[in-house]
């Protein structure tokens, strides 16, 4: 699955976006059907994946191809991992050599759309049976511009063996950000190198994500409902109020170094106790023996929301029949039969509830602690906006968190200059 901490989307999307809105338009590959002369239509599949990802999409691949004989799915990968997938593509747009389907970060893709080469599945997939997240994230302006890869959650990851020595009771079901300061303080010993909480410190997207389910359950959004102006200005200083009464507690590890590694290094470690995290953590915590419990993310109000991540697979205009041809692969892929292939290989949860509810589904689920608690949490999970600024804003409001956990701005300064900065990139139409 892609290599998650969600701080890979920022550094390569602005000049990306530039080049998308530009230059995209270039033509790709002009064969009108795309079949050869056996009528087999050959796909070219970027996914992206490394490790079990790979070996999970490369296993229904195979299956693929060995059911529907008149289709050949080829899974090069594009030559790049997900991470990187939005660059090559947006070249490959420009350059006319692109592929028919690629894995691309739901938060990238409506500023992708705005090629023509995107194809429009609108109709064409089963998107009812998706939840609401996935399906929320794979549409822009009303249509379907993509089918959903991956789903995850945000939830708090606790350490047990922490809470314990502190002499304090594991997190509940309903706890707030109040609970969630509290907790944090009391587990925090500077002496044996413990924090009680951590946040991604750079400004890029893995720092932003975390605070919108707060900005969410405090009656704000990401943009307002026209669009025109952002949906935080009046609740926001209060979400990172809470961020900065961690920093003043000095319970709070802020990560210096994009891609959160250090954080959960140091999660794992043992010298953290609490850490948002997904599903993808949960493999890495059984094989370092942490004892571990997992709860939903805490709010103002006591009541569950959370964010959820969704990645796609998007098609590419390559033909009539090649797009045919994708759509029926990346339908059949969002299948319980292979979904639940892909989740428990790849580390996704389940597209659908339909997969949720198959014997593997639960047997895996039950045989992984906490895996229930991240799938439960699609419930009340949202999705960031898909709109083509929205990678703008994430890089404002991003310089606004980091600024209030690193104590350079307090955080009334940080959310009015965010404020402002992205209310201009929202006045220009798009």
């Amino acid at each position: 699955m892609h290599a998650r901490t969600l701080s890979r989307r920022d550094v390569l999307r602005a000049a990306a976006a530039a080049t998308v809105a530009g230059s995209l338009a270039a033509c790709g590959k002009n064969d009108d059907e795309g079949a050869d002369a056996n009528g087999v239509v050959t796909l070219d599949l970027w996914h992206g994946q490394v490790d079990t990802g790979k070996a999970a999409i490369d296993s229904l691949i195979t299956a693929f191809n060995s059911s529907h004989p008149k289709i050949k799915v080829v899974g090069g990968g594009g030559g790049v991992t997900a991470d990187s997938m939005l660059q090559k593509v947006t070249a490959g747009l420009a350059a006319g050599s692109y592929p028919d389907i690629a894995y691309i970060f739901g938060s990238d893709l409506a500023s992708l759309t705005k090629s023509p080469k995107v194809a429009d599945l609108t109709g064409a997939l089963k998107i009812d049976d998706y939840w609401p997240a996935a399906k929320d994230a794979v549409s822009v302006k009303g249509k379907v511009r993509a089918a959903p890869a991956l789903l995850d959650s945000l939830c708090v990851v606790y350490n047990k063996k922490l809470f314990a020595a502190a002499g304090i009771p594991a997190p509940k079901d309903g706890w707030t950000w109040d609970d969630f300061v509290a907790t944090s303080k009391q587990l925090t010993n500077p002496a044996k190198g413990i924090f009680g909480t951590g946040w991604p410190g750079v400004g890029d997207e893995d720092t932003v994500w975390r605070i919108w389910p707060m900005i969410w359950d405090l009656g704000g959004d990401v943009v307002s409902g026209d669009g025109k102006k952002v949906g935080f200005d009046s609740v926001g200083a209060q979400a990172l109020q809470t961020l900065d009464r961690l920093r003043t507690d000095k319970s709070l590890y802020v990560d210096p170094k994009p891609g959160s590694e250090q954080l959960y290094q140091v999660f794992l470690g043992g010298r953290m106790g609490m850490v948002a995290t997904g599903p993808w953590q949960l493999p890495e915590l059984k094989d370092n023996g942490l004892d571990y419990g997992v709860v939903p993310l805490p709010s103002y109000s006591g009541k569950p929301l959370t964010i959820s991540g969704p990645d796609t697979w998007t098609v590419f205009d390559n033909g009539k029949a090649k797009v045919k041809a994708a759509t029926e692969f990346v339908a059949w892929l969002a299948e319980p039969a292979q979904d639940i292939q892909w989740d428990m290989k790849g580390g996704s949860l389940p597209i659908t509830k339909a997969t949720a509810e198959l014997p593997q589904w639960k047997k895996h689920s039950a045989e992984t602690n906490g895996l229930d608690v991240f799938v439960k949490a699609l419930d009340t999970a949202k999705v960031r906006p898909t709109i083509t600024t929205y990678p703008q804003i994430s890089q404002h409001m991003g310089e606004a968190i980091a600024a209030v956990l690193l104590g350079k701005q307090s955080p009334a300064d940080a959310l009015k200059q965010a404020v402002d900065q992205c209310n201009q990139v929202l006045a220009v139409p798009s």
